[in-house]
């Protein structure tokens, strides 16, 4: 059995293709919402890191 064409014919099917293609995603369109929020979520995680390295290592003494 071959299988058939569906009965009803969406005509506006063509107009309305650009709904699913995939650069209308929700995640693409949460990461052209923040572009570069990966690279400051890294670069903060490390000066973090760093900076109680580096201060627990040198002792800043007592602050007031």
């Amino acid at each position: 059995m071959a299988s058939q064409p569906p009965l009803f014919r969406d005509p506006w099917a063509r107009r309305e293709a650009w709904r699913k293609h995939p650069v209308f995603s929700n995640r693409a369109m949460f990461s052209s919402m923040f572009p570069g929020l990966g690279i400051a979520v890294v670069a903060f995680t490390t000066y973090v890191i760093v900076d109680n390295f580096y201060g627990k290592s040198h002792g800043q003494g007592h602050g007031h």
